[in-house]
């Protein structure tokens, strides 16, 4: 009987034995270090576990997985273990690990691409009204000429670098699949087919912008200078008021002055284009583009109030000689009047002379005054 004691100690502890050898997913317990912000691995019995179960954490892919994510902001990320082992051989352990999650990621991205290219970069479908579509030149935009403005380019180029008008488009695809129903994003579209020389899918792409936001002063100033190189003079400068109208106070007006300007020039009151070229240098001075045309302007001889007042001389000439030549032949069909009157009253006596005939009277006084002579 006492036998019996010894055999069950030794069977609890070869139990006890085989559970601390064995490597079960309760045999590792992990914690967030607060200071790196990463899980790490604490030990339910450091004093046994560690020298028994040395580094078999490593081998754990739920531990893996685990200390690969890490607290960025306010949320868990999911990061990749290269960017926090310090460890050479562990870098490149657990970068062979997760190659097929790399690879897919790529023919993910390359697919992206691909798709990207043969995507049809426009704005959606069109609008069926705006409140702008009474003007001319938006009413008959389908029958627009394609006019190209390789000058807007200067929106999009980063100091003197060249414009890639491929890469754009590709930026712009990728931007529209981000944030398919953005205003800003149908402005800049709509710019690009300025460039590219697409009169109507650039208004469309304005209409579409101005339909969601009715007021966007950019937008406006963008429409107007489509209908100015389409010279539609009234179109561009009501669009251009407004847009000045609506400019928000904290940014600064110079386009609108300066768009104000060219309109002003085309239409030839050269006084009103000269004072706003000069309000858009106030607001930016050494504007090599309004400093152009203030010099065309001032080249230009300065007959334009001759022309005015010779204008005026003619049509006082003209109106002169009018008054003279009527006025003659008013005279000259009242002597022609008198005169007719006078021969039918002539006539009128003749024939009564003749009808009467000679009186005796007349014939004594003939003979008489034939005897004394």
């Amino acid at each position: 009987m006492s036998e019996s004691p010894c055999i069950t100690y030794m069977a609890l502890y070869i139990l006890t034995f085989h559970i601390l050898q064995t490597n079960s997913r309760t045999s590792t317990f992990w914690k967030l270090n607060v200071e790196d912000g990463k899980i790490i691995e604490v030990n339910q019995f450091p004093s046994v576990v560690t020298s028994v179960l040395p580094n078999d954490n490593i081998d754990d892919p739920i531990f893996n997985i685990i200390t690969s994510t890490v607290h960025y902001g306010k949320t868990w990320t999911k990061r990749s273990g290269e960017n926090y082992c310090t460890d050479c051989q562990s870098i490149n352990s657990t970068s062979h690990r997760s190659d097929p999650y790399e690879a897919e990621a790529n023919k993910t991205a390359q697919r992206s691409e691909s798709d990207i290219d043969d995507e049809v970069l426009d704005c959606g479908k069109t609008v069926n009204f705006t409140y702008y579509d009474n003007l001319v030149g938006i009413a008959n935009r389908m029958n627009h000429p394609n006019v190209p403005e390789p000058q807007v380019a200067l929106i999009f180029k980063k100091r003197n670098a060249e414009l890639d008008i491929e890469g754009l488009e590709r930026r712009l695809k990728k931007a529209k699949r981000e944030k398919p129903k953005s205003v800003q994003l149908y402005n800049q579209i709509g710019n690009f087919f300025r460039i590219k020389g697409d009169t109507t899918k650039s208004i469309e792409c304005f209409r579409r912008a101005l339909a969601v936001s009715p007021h966007n002063a950019e937008v406006l100033l963008n429409l107007a200078r489509v209908m100015f190189n389409l010279q539609y003079l009234d179109d561009a400068i009501y669009l251009t008021r407004r847009s000045l109208e609506v400019q928000p106070p904290d940014k600064s007006a110079w386009q609108q002055y300066f768009t104000l300007g060219e309109i002003f020039k085309a239409y030839g009151h050269y006084q009103e284009a000269t004072l706003h070229l000069r309000h858009c240098l106030e607001l930016r001075p050494e504007f090599e583009p309004a400093l152009a045309t203030l010099r065309d302007m001032e080249a230009l001889p300065d007959n334009n109030i001759h022309i005015y007042t010779v204008l005026i001389i003619i049509f006082l000439v003209l109106g002169v000689l009018i008054t003279v030549v009527s006025s003659c032949d008013s005279n000259l069909d009242s002597d022609f009047t008198e005169v007719k009157a006078h021969r039918h009253f002539n006539r009128a006596m003749a024939m009564r002379s003749l009808k009467m005939g000679i009186s005796p009277r007349a014939l004594r006084s003939k003979r008489y005054n034939g005897g004394c002579g």
